[in-house]
């Protein structure tokens, strides 16, 4: 018996890395996931290497549209969602003065906009005493230089937990944020080797976490699934660090 047995799960952005983990952590612990993922070839390989007991749908979450196909597929499959992982985000870096409308643009529509209308679409779908983890960071409480715009999508999404929480309660569904430290993933790398002001974060975080190491994906699905079942069923509200203390000390 999986701590998720007879569960359905939305896991946004599982494509790779923690998305990844983390719909295959569900589908171990017994649930049936849809993922969703903007690039279809690297879709395609998750559900592939996922197996069984998942679905991919294309799509961007920034996209109205595609949200509405996504929980339309979702509800003619399966009829509910039990769990949703708002994980789907993206990272760029960007000193102050530097700062473009573009790069905003594009960070604030996935990251706060593209969560927000997903969890917003995706409650119709969702029973009483459901879970949703949405996917915050480290940065939000960290002041890291030339990351401001993607720090302050972070600290919006671990709001999202607070008053989201308010205001579910009366449905018993539980919200929470989970914030990974530095993970790594095929977008981290493919981040920090983008730039010089990458690299320099790369030294940066080597230094800086305290059990030495950059966490794996599988670290952050296992917290995760706790939230995502009734192990957790008297947590809401919290932002769990799953960092290696960084964000600690």
């Amino acid at each position: 018996m999986g701590k998720l047995d007879g569960k359905i799960a939305l896991v946004t952005g599982g494509s790779s890395g923690i998305g990844l983990a983390a719909a295959k952590q569900f589908v171990g612990e017994g649930a049936y996931v849809f993922i969703t993922g903007r690039r279809e070839p690297e879709l395609a390989s998750a559900v592939k290497e996922i197996g069984n007991n998942v679905t991919g749908v294309g799509g961007d979450v920034s996209n109205h549209a595609d949200l509405d196909r996504l929980f339309g597929q979702i509800q003619r499959e399966k009829g509910r969602l039990d769990v949703l992982f708002a994980n789907a985000g993206v990272a760029r870096y960007a000193p102050l003065g530097k700062i473009s409308e573009e790069l905003y643009d594009s960070i604030f529509d996935i990251n706060v906009k593209g969560l927000l209308f997903t969890v917003q679409k995706a409650l119709p779908l969702m029973p009483d005493g459901a879970s949703i983890i949405l996917n915050a960071s480290i940065v939000g409480s960290k002041g890291f230089p030339a990351n401001s715009v993607y720090s302050a999508t972070k600290a919006a999404v671990r709001s999202f937990a607070r008053t989201w929480t308010t205001e579910l309660k009366d449905r018993r569904i539980r919200v929470n944020a989970v914030s990974p430290g530095p993970i790594d993933t095929p977008g981290l790398n493919e981040l920090l080797a983008s730039s010089e002001t990458g690299q320099q974060r790369a030294k940066m975080i080597a230094a800086t976490v305290p059990l030495g190491r950059l966490g794996r994906p599988d670290e952050i699905a296992k917290a995760v699934a706790f939230l995502a079942s009734d192990d957790s069923s008297y947590v809401t509200g919290i932002e769990l660090f799953v960092d290696g203390g960084v964000a600690q000390v």
